[in-house]
């Protein structure tokens, strides 16, 4: 049964759309990079998958039951800001959840414990660094033997030995127990080592959705004269120029013509086309609003 679908959904706060129209499957087992810029809508959308924030529109159901504020039980979700109880220590904490929780497994979270450096199991909640406090948070997180695991932003807090000790983590839950994760980062080069999804959203929009392999066979990166730009082909996504040479990401690109050279994007250099693109988007957009409002005046 499919871990996550959204059909329409969107999210409005007051006058302002965090997420519009976004629709998508996430496919079971797979582990799924969430990408974007920040303010695209990636937390709103993860708090929702989560059953903690309600739809606006449309509609996200997880393995086949609708979420409407509410966490469904094969559900676990890290939250970006770590709400953990400050005034317990790391042992209180984990026999709070085993008291709080139908379905839990105190060795599970012990376990990844054991796997991450620097936990001290009797330290207060509050006076755990940034990093410990992810650790923590994230082995909670596991604990509820989730079968979809929801993670924003899990890397952010931790030095390189902790972020290589939590993908390993990631990477044997989805190798031996079947786990489908959700991983937002806007640390690319990490994800490409674990993700085999991406699903790129931006201005609350679904931009890309597909296989990691697929997506990036699907596009290419041309170099070559800018004063030639008028015979490629292929859907410009977007374009950056030096003088006389342009970079182009294209989608469905045709052969290269005489004097371009051609690769295939990496999934870094994939999303900071898209973004970059989006932003040049907003900026002129931006101008022009500035412009017209000047030309009234």
């Amino acid at each position: 049964m499919t871990p996550l679908t959204a059909t329409a959904v969107g999210k409005r706060y007051r006058t302002r759309w965090a997420v519009r129209d976004c629709s998508f499957t996430i496919p079971e087992g797979k582990v799924v990079a969430l990408v974007g810029p920040n303010g695209a809508g990636k937390s709103t959308l993860l708090r929702m998958a989560a059953g903690l924030v309600r739809p606006t529109t449309g509609e996200l159901s997880a393995f086949g039951t609708p979420l409407r504020g509410r966490t469904h039980p094969d559900v676990s979700f890290l939250a970006q800001n770590r709400s953990l109880y400050r005034d317990l220590t790391v042992r209180e904490l984990v026999r709070a959840c085993a008291a709080m929780n139908d379905r839990w497994s105190t060795d599970r979270v012990h376990e990844v414990l054991g796997l991450l450096a620097g936990v001290d199991h009797d330290a207060k909640i509050g006076a755990l660094s940034a990093g410990a406090l992810t650790q923590v948070a994230i082995a909670v997180a596991l604990g509820r033997l989730p079968r979809l695991l929801l993670l924003d932003e899990p890397l952010s807090d931790l030095d390189p030995l902790a972020r290589d000790e939590v993908l390993r983590i990631v990477m044997t839950e989805v190798a031996d127990r079947g786990t489908t994760v959700v991983m937002s980062s806007h640390l690319l080069s990490d994800l490409r080592e674990v993700c085999d999804h991406v699903l790129l959203i931006d201005e609350g929009r679904v931009q890309v959705d597909g296989d990691v392999e697929g997506v990036l066979a699907e596009h290419r990166v041309l170099v070559g004269p800018a004063a030639d730009e008028a015979g490629v082909e292929g859907k410009l996504i977007g374009a950056t120029r030096s003088g006389r040479q342009s970079t182009l990401l294209l989608r469905g690109a045709g052969p290269a013509p005489a004097g371009w050279v051609s690769t295939e994007p990496d999934l870094e250099s994939l999303v900071v086309g898209y973004l970059r693109a989006s932003r040049e988007r907003r900026s002129s957009a931006q101008r022009g609003h500035a412009g017209r409002g000047a030309k009234s005046a």
